[in-house]
């Protein structure tokens, strides 16, 4: 059995130059943990797969394509492959998001 605590897992380096740990990544799916300090966002981007993002902690803004919501933790976002997104933490605390992505990028589109 294989097991990852989070808090273990190095950060990797990414263009948002927030924190971000790959913790699942097989030639099928990929997940990453996300970071956000208060005031810290990601850049808009697009993933050439489809994305989820599942809440763990915290509350902030979602925007994907010209849609915006404010969600807080135990929440699934989806977000379509090829279509613009970001997260910003426009909360009072940290905001960790659960990041998958499938199936996994190839080596040369992954962004986080």
């Amino acid at each position: 059995m294989k097991m990852v605590r989070v808090i273990d897992a190095p950060p990797i380096p990414n263009p948002h130059n927030v924190h971000a740990a790959r913790i699942y990544d097989t030639e099928h799916a990929q997940a990453v943990h996300i970071l956000l300090k208060p005031g810290e966002s990601l850049k808009r981007h697009i993933t050439p797969v489809d994305v989820f993002f599942y809440v763990l902690e915290g509350e902030g803004t979602v925007e994907i394509g010209d849609e915006a919501q404010r969600v807080g933790e135990d929440t699934l976002v989806e977000s379509p492959a090829r279509i613009p997104h970001r997260w910003v933490n426009d909360g009072p605390g940290d905001l960790r998001i659960l990041v998958v992505k499938v199936p996994r990028p190839r080596e040369e589109t992954r962004i986080l």
